[in-house]
């Protein structure tokens, strides 16, 4: 079998972000963090050397698993941009987890979301030990999720910086119960991760205000007749790199954004919430708060593309006003060249004629002079009457030699 090189991590990525098999009663602790690329190999250290006592069943490039003491597991993944770190605690003492927590939080990386998951049976377990929980009432989210399993949060960070979460199976099956608890968490880490785009949207808005008023001023500069061209190339061609600027600065945040809140959407609609009646359910919960953020990062991506084109339209059209400029200034210097040849060509034309007047006159001096030397040896020779008869003739025949010698010299060129 020559087997593809992809094949064994395509097949391994559909087993990744699995949950060991969760029962009531049971606390989760889970660490969503942001680690820096040049983090990612001191944190792939430490996770494969967990404290004494800890042991790695399982080690991948993006998925490790392993215990860290009697009744407490816990798994880490690591993610496109985050890693999580979970911890999976049954019939441990309370020493034990706060351990576990602690090796946990020094894990490299910064926590964008922490959680504490208390799982119970039932819902009048929940109802016992919900008043310990101190939730705000007015922020009380609960509902019931695939089918009977029932969730309680406000979604607030606790006074530890962790968020609280009190889930009853109230019968679930193990396996479905695991898949919904980590469903929601699911919910939980992809939310944040797409609130990341908000500040930013906010934060380089104002920029894009300031971009646009530009661009008007700009447009309105086109127009005017008094701005030099290399002034409004300078303005367009700054103003755009503060666009590209813009948008290299953001865009991949907003794209996350978008792409995290489809995930978010297709995991609430894996878990089918059900309202209970006097609650928000989690279904109103994100529609309140994380639809807006999105639809503000998609609307700055929108007008920041606008922003965008918009520069481009005005750069084509000033290039097409000094194109045209070109174009004017060398129609009145062809003009100007077509006037100034015609006036050589006259000049010419005046010369040439005085060239034949003089031409004639030297070369009649020159017969007259012979014709009085000739004169005294012969008294028959009249001199003056001889160049008088010979001067029409004599400037006929300069003129066309000279006639002559201008047509070959521009017939050669």
């Amino acid at each position: 079998m020559r087997e593809h090189e992809l094949r064994r991590h395509i097949v391994g990525e559909m087993h990744l972000r699995r949950w060991p098999q969760l029962s009531a009663p049971m606390r989760i602790v889970q660490l969503l963090q942001l680690v820096d690329s040049g983090m990612r190999d001191a944190e792939f250290a430490a996770v494969l050397a967990p404290p004494a006592g800890g042991i790695v069943d399982q080690a991948g490039a993006r998925h490790v698993s392993g215990t860290l003491s009697p009744g407490i597991a816990f798994g880490w993944e690591r993610h496109n941009e985050a890693s999580s770190i979970t911890l999976f605690a049954k019939d441990a003492d309370s020493a034990a987890l706060a351990r576990a927590v602690e090796w946990a939080e020094t894990l490299p990386g910064t926590t964008l979301r922490a959680t504490q998951i208390t799982l119970v049976r039932d819902d009048e377990e929940a109802q016992r030990l919900l008043p310990g929980f101190a939730f705000e009432e007015e922020e009380l989210v609960t509902c019931h999720v695939a089918g009977d399993v029932r969730i309680w949060s406000d979604f607030r960070i606790g006074g530890e910086g962790y968020g609280r979460t009190l889930i009853a199976a109230n019968g679930a099956a193990e396996g479905d119960l695991t898949r919904t608890v980590q469903r929601v968490q699911e919910l939980g880490n992809y939310r944040n991760l797409a609130l990341l785009g908000l500040p930013i949207a906010q934060a380089y808005w104002p920029l894009l205000d300031k971009a646009e008023a530009h661009l008007r001023q700009i447009g309105e500069n086109l127009v005017k007749t008094d701005v030099r061209d290399d002034e409004l190339m300078d303005q367009i061609t700054s103003l755009s790199m503060e666009i590209a600027a813009i948008a290299s600065s953001a865009n991949y945040r907003m794209s996350a954004t978008a792409a995290y809140g489809q995930l978010t959407d297709e995991r609430i609609n894996d878990l089918k919430p059900e309202s209970i009646r006097g609650y928000p359910s989690l279904v109103d919960f994100t529609q309140r708060r994380l639809h807006p953020a999105v639809r503000t990062c998609a609307a700055f991506t929108r007008r920041e593309q606008q922003v965008a084109t918009r520069a481009g339209q005005l750069t084509g059209l000033l290039r097409t006003r000094i194109e045209t400029r070109i174009e004017n200034q060398n129609a009145q210097l062809l003009a100007s060249m077509e006037r100034s040849s015609s006036l050589q060509l006259r000049l010419q034309h005046m010369v040439e004629g005085l060239s034949v007047v003089a031409i004639s006159y030297y070369a009649l001096s020159l017969l007259s002079h012979m014709l009085e030397g000739l004169a005294e040896f012969v008294p028959a020779v009249h001199p003056h009457a001889v160049v008088a008869v010979l001067t029409l003739p004599a400037v006929l025949c300069t003129g066309l030699v000279l006639r002559h010698m201008r047509k070959r010299l521009v017939g050669d060129h």
